[in-house]
């Protein structure tokens, strides 16, 4: 007697599937990082809010490694953010979290855009250093205007949160709790982004341009989306770190910025969204205790973790739960 086996899932509803159990653990790491927010200490709660902001920036870095290529500028577009919210907030008198940190977005996505198609041109080095050189002169042009600020830069306000002013005793919670769904809905959006045809176009770009050249796709034109994409997950973190520091100054543009979150780049990899953040909370974390415990030694702790790392894990922290599968 024959045996009849079961038809095989059409391959659209195991990615379906797949993407809504993604989106259900996605929520659920969202829930329980804002019910967790509400028992930690202030301090801890502010070291996270600046861990998520900062991640979303080495997300950006994250998206162009897995075509390739790494910018060391990504400083340009954290200071292009910091600055777009702040401006908005003291010359036109927007004070809506939500907003500024899409605002900032935005802008850092137009400033960024123009420089697209140049730098779709160049990979490796020359890449790297064209935009630490755009990064730089961002910096030099802060320093000396004063209409910004100048070299001391300018205060933020406190926010409000769709038209509520927020409490006192909530304050730092309310950041934290925000900046950490923003977070999650980025990091979602990105899995979904590294899995379509465009996302796995990034990592042909990566293997083999000429294949991908000869196939049809445009090498150039994937790069250059990678850029502005980066841009705008760098404007948003940038516009989030500014409000919760409520300051802003040239350093975000600096070159040790921009090296910081390629280290975060670096620490996690490239397999992994999750990784990223991770990451981010891990430099926070060790750059805290660092500088509490070796004040004068701390960046030589975080240089040793890193040498550590990427010699025992060489595909970064994520590889610690993604086996031999690009998530």
């Amino acid at each position: 007697m024959a045996t009849v086996l079961p038809a095989a899932a059409p391959a659209p509803a195991i990615a379906t599937a797949a993407r809504g159990t993604t989106v259900l653990r996605a929520a659920a790491c969202c829930v329980f990082f804002v019910a967790a927010g509400v028992l930690l200490p202030k301090w801890l709660t502010f070291l996270l809010t600046m861990a998520a902001a900062n991640g979303l920036v080495s997300l950006g870095i994250v998206v162009l490694m897995r075509g390739g290529v790494v910018s060391f500028g990504q400083g340009l577009v954290f200071a292009a953010g910091g600055y777009a919210a702040a401006l908005l907030f003291n010359k036109w008198g927007f004070h809506d979290l939500l907003g500024l940190a899409l605002a900032g977005g935005v802008v850092a996505m137009l400033v960024a855009a123009p420089f697209a198609p140049l730098l779709s041109r160049y990979r490796g080095i020359f890449f790297a250093m064209l935009t630490l050189a755009l990064s730089m002169v961002a910096y030099g042009l802060l320093m000396k205007l004063q209409v910004l600020g100048g070299s001391d830069g300018f205060n933020l306000g406190r926010p409000t949160l769709l038209g509520w002013a927020l409490p006192d005793e909530r304050v730092g919670y309310v950041l934290y709790s925000v900046t950490v769904t923003v977070a999650t809905l980025m990091a979602l959006l990105a899995r979904i982004y590294f899995d379509s045809t465009r996302g796995l176009l990034t990592l042909a770009v990566r293997e083999n341009e000429l294949r991908v050249e000869y196939l049809g796709g445009s090498v150039r034109q994937a790069v250059a989306i990678n850029f502005v994409l980066a841009a705008f997950c760098g404007g948003l973190g940038g516009a989030l770190a500014a409000v919760a520091l409520g300051h802003i100054e040239p350093n975000f543009s600096f070159w040790t910025t921009s090296g910081e979150f390629v280290f975060v780049a670096i620490l996690a990899g490239w397999q992994s969204v999750v990784a990223v953040f991770v990451a981010s909370a891990i430099l926070e974390l060790v750059r805290s205790f660092s500088s509490a415990y070796f004040p004068n030694t701390w960046q030589l702790a975080l240089g040793i973790f890193l040498l550590v790392v990427i010699r025992f894990l060489p595909r970064g922290i994520g590889a610690l739960w993604v086996k031999g599968v690009a998530r």
